[in-house]
């Protein structure tokens, strides 16, 4: 089979092709496992973080791809939940160990066995993966793979930030960053909370341009103040600044929800403006999002379908994952990035 390949960290700065196209074996699925032809893989942000090292080292060579959507082409031998050619998807969470604490209270994202599609265990920027069937996901009908794809991280994560806001129809809601799981992340709140306002901080004028045609109340540069305080609000950037400048614009007793597994170092020095009175004081809250449960997966796909969300997406070649990823980092973004990698 064909898979892109990163064999080491890299400064994308300066190695424009961390990703290396290959011939390998076609995995053979363990008991509890199934064998995936992979039609459409996301590309996401998390996949910086992992070539440039942010994240916990993955075991090189690693297949990186954690927004798979496919056909199952072989089950192991206790593996009875799919059939033959059912149409699956598969997130960041690729397995839990299933005993501990966590996992017996459904927040198998807290585990410490926990494991990453695309981290821990190869992902889907190849032709076939393998992944226990319990963290496989049946596709709704109403979704092309291309649109598919970008639900499985940028969608499901973005639920689930969207579920830790504790927002209320008719309160006033903000996005700072607006790329594959913002947009996703309004197109929810306009169906799930119709009579609340969305205010959404970005620095490109296109980005801010593509928030107002899909129905955002506002939208300005991240260093801009709202023209209202908001109950909560949901960064997806990969830097410091939004963070500090969104607490501003926060109501006393809202809550800032930070949808990022890891934050870039090159402005850290923001961390140092925090001022107490204007930032955080009269109750304000900052809650992290760690990874995804099974059921953001479940619950997020059951809604996604019933809206019907339909994404932004643009298609790229298998063997063109740098090309994607490069834009992503310089952030050349509409929507989501998805590799083509079968029909």
């Amino acid at each position: 089979m064909k898979a892109m390949i990163l064999n080491k960290i890299y400064d994308l700065t300066e190695d424009r092709e961390p990703l290396e196209l290959v011939d390998l074996l076609i995995p053979k699925p363990k008991e509890n496992e199934i064998l995936i032809k992979v039609s459409r893989c996301g590309v996401c942000h998390t996949e910086l973080d992992e070539i440039e090292g942010r994240t916990p080292p993955p075991k090189f060579p690693i297949i990186l791809g954690h927004e798979v959507v496919g056909y199952i082409e072989k089950s192991g031998e206790e593996a009875n939940k799919f059939n033959i050619g059912d149409r699956v998807g598969v997130a960041w969470i690729f397995s839990a160990c299933g005993k501990c604490d966590y996992c017996q209270n459904c927040k198998e994202n807290l585990c410490e066995n926990f494991k990453a599609t695309g981290r821990d265990a190869n992902g889907g920027y190849a032709e076939y993966m393998t992944v226990p069937e319990d963290f496989a996901y049946k596709i709704p009908d109403v979704f092309s793979d291309s649109e598919a794809a970008p639900l499985m991280c940028a969608g499901a994560i973005g639920y689930r930030s969207l579920r830790l806001t504790n927002l209320k129809d008719g309160q006033n809601f903000g996005l700072t960053g607006f790329g594959g799981s913002g947009h996703l992340v309004l197109k929810m709140v306009k169906y799930k909370f119709p009579n609340s306002k969305i205010y959404v901080f970005a620095r490109s004028q296109e980005e801010r341009q593509f928030a107002l045609e899909l129905g955002a109340f506002w939208s300005g540069d991240t260093t801009d103040e709202s023209p209202e305080k908001l109950d909560s609000i949901i960064d997806t950037t990969p830097v410091w600044k939004p963070i500090v400048e969104a607490l501003k614009n926060l109501k006393p007793g809202g809550r800032l929800v930070i949808n990022a597994i890891r934050k870039e170092e090159i402005d850290k020095e923001y961390l140092l403006q925090l001022d107490y009175p204007s930032h955080l004081w009269l109750e304000k809250e900052i809650k992290s999002v760690a990874n995804v449960e099974r059921r953001d997966v479940i619950e997020f796909l059951e809604l996604a379908a019933r809206i019907p969300i339909q994404p932004e997406f643009q298609e790229y070649k298998l063997e063109d994952a740098n090309i994607a990823l490069l834009e992503l980092k310089e952030r050349k973004i509409r929507g989501a990035k998805v590799l083509r990698i079968s029909n």
